[in-house]
């Protein structure tokens, strides 16, 4: 009898412990399926991709413009391009593009090619060459977001690492076309006091 109550007491707690180990893996699975649903990303595509997609459906353009080594960019990916406020924004008014702007892609860009023939290969991972796109958009710091318009014009680079309220006020500025009727520096800083921010920080 006694027997038996041991081997009865070790399988009620075998299944016992099975079932907290099920209910913890079950909890571990659906935590990971959250975050896995959670966790959104911008809709990147390549510079000729954004400019055949916008003879389709007309959108501005915005252009991360980043280098391999570039600590704020990571920082900005990482505090701004993963913002569920900024990924919904962008993805459903721009057409997002990322570019090496030290890297060695040959791109076409409203009818010219770019490249960057003084890329050393050597240097891949630490600073290098500027792209002749990068020139061409007068970028001399890193992160940039260039913002380009239905018609590839230059809207504006964006320079230094933005967190999600401050490229709200951008994103919005030029989906909207507001900057079209802000011809000054005072009319700007009017605009940007009277704006009102909706994105979360996280």
């Amino acid at each position: 009898m006694l027997l038996f109550r041991g081997i009865f007491c070790k399988l009620g707690t075998y299944f016992a412990t099975n079932r907290i180990m099920k209910k913890i893996v079950i909890a571990f699975v659906l935590v990971f399926a959250v975050n896995l649903i959670s966790a959104q990303d911008i809709n990147w595509v390549s510079l000729e991709e954004a400019q055949e997609l916008q003879k389709k459906t007309p959108k501005k353009i915005m252009i991360d413009m980043y280098t391999v080594w570039c600590g704020p960019c990571k920082l900005m990916d990482r505090i701004t391009f993963q913002n569920k406020n900024v990924v919904d924004y962008v993805n459903k008014h721009y057409y997002a593009v990322k570019f090496n702007a030290e890297g060695n892609d040959e791109v076409v860009f409203n009818g010219k090619p770019f490249a960057n023939p003084n890329y050393d290969s050597g240097r891949a991972k630490t600073r290098n060459s500027p792209h002749q796109l990068t020139r061409y958009f007068g970028v001399q710091a890193y992160p940039t977001v260039v913002f380009i318009d239905e018609d590839l014009k230059m809207l504006v680079p964006l320079r230094g690492v933005k967190k999600p309220q401050e490229l709200e006020l951008y994103l919005k500025m030029f989906k909207n076309n507001d900057h079209k009727n802000i011809k000054s520096q005072d009319a700007f800083t009017e605009y940007y006091k009277a704006f009102k921010p909706e994105f979360t920080e996280k």
